[in-house]
């Protein structure tokens, strides 16, 4: 009973240290949490403290006094403030523990494929700072494979794109390894970003980055829409030239115009990683096609997007937006049989 009340408090995980959202997987219990990277923090005689971690933090991005930041400490998908990344990563992992636990945990955390040594060491040295027993390391694309329940280990060719906040990974994999890889630094931030300079320029007005994500999600798009009667949508913002807030309403071809040119990067990166693919591997994909994975993956009709640019199979995954933690929970879960995929030091 003893060791049965004990396990609950030393549970392992599987943590997907993402760009715009962390998710952590405990052993045994699935996905616990999923919460935004986003710390907000205030600087007191030269030293920044963490007022709110997570969804707390992201509710003040664009509505913080002077004295707070509502920071992200991830850029492109590696760690920016190791002091303020290491603080997150502590505050979510005694969060899953519920503030204490009885011994140290293994974790298992994602990591970009294009990540440095020095970047990898970064994130390894934050979850040991945390608390971690001992840390592996898999990489995202491979996670997100594993995820999708792609035969990552069987001698046949699969093909991912992992479309995160901060980093598009696209990876062809056999045998449990990387035939090849390739991590671009575009993804649901560039869209954002583009969607604020789009409005900014041909509107006449500033918006924040909540709004770009929400106009994003509500009628963003891939393929310029040919109907007669677009989706619009109504957003709120500053006026450029009068300094006032004011309300305006945009359509979704608005949309499809500020999204092209990032949207045309993802689908070239595409292509040039199926023209370095392997003959006998390539065979395998045009057979079973490409899957996309990641919240990037859910623009609307990016998927024909890409199918029609690449002339092969595109479908998303089933659960785009856990693909890369449930992956990551795999490899901790069946550590003996994925023990290849793993990266124990850096």
């Amino acid at each position: 009973m003893l060791q049965k009340i004990l396990g609950l408090f030393s549970s392992d995980m599987a943590i997907d240290l993402g760009t715009a959202n962390t998710l952590v997987y405990v052993s045994g219990k699935g996905v616990v949490l999923n919460e935004p990277s986003v710390v907000a923090v205030t600087e007191i005689k030269g030293k920044k403290h963490v007022l709110a971690v997570g969804e707390e933090a992201k509710k003040m991005v664009g509505r913080t006094p002077e004295n707070i930041k509502a920071i992200r400490p991830l850029r492109d998908g590696v760690i920016a403030d190791f002091d303020i990344a290491e603080d997150m990563i502590k505050y979510f992992i005694r969060k899953v523990h519920r503030g204490s636990f009885a011994s140290a945990p293994q974790i298992v955390i994602c990591v970009p494929f294009g990540a440095t040594a020095v970047e990898r060491r970064a994130i390894k040295e934050s979850a040991e700072s945390a608390g971690a027993r001992s840390v592996f390391l898999v990489e995202e694309p491979m996670a997100a494979a594993i995820g999708a329940n792609l035969p990552v280990t069987e001698p046949t060719g699969s093909m991912i794109v992992d479309i995160g906040g901060g980093t598009t990974e696209i990876a062809v994999l056999s045998l449990g390894g990387i035939s090849y890889a390739q991590s671009v630094k575009i993804g649901g931030d560039r869209m954002d970003n583009d969607i604020i300079e789009h409005i900014r320029r041909n509107n006449n007005l500033f918006i924040g980055e909540r709004t770009a994500e929400e106009i994003k999600k509500e009628i963003g798009t891939a393929i310029a829409n040919s109907r007669a009667k677009p989706k619009e949508m109504k957003i709120k913002g500053r006026s450029i030239s009068q300094g006032l807030p004011v309300e305006i309403k945009i359509n979704e071809h608005h949309i499809y115009d500020a999204l092209e040119k990032t949207v045309v990067e993802i689908s070239n990166s595409v292509r040039a990683a199926l023209e370095k693919t392997p003959p006998e591997l390539a065979s395998d994909i045009v057979e079973k096609g490409i899957i996309i994975t990641g919240g990037g993956s859910m623009l609307n009709n990016l998927d024909k997007r890409i199918r029609k640019d690449t002339g092969l199979p595109v479908s998303v995954a089933e659960e785009p937006l856990q693909c890369v933690v449930y992956g990551t929970g795999r490899c901790l879960e069946e550590m003996k049989t994925l023990k290849n995929v793993l990266i124990s030091s850096v």
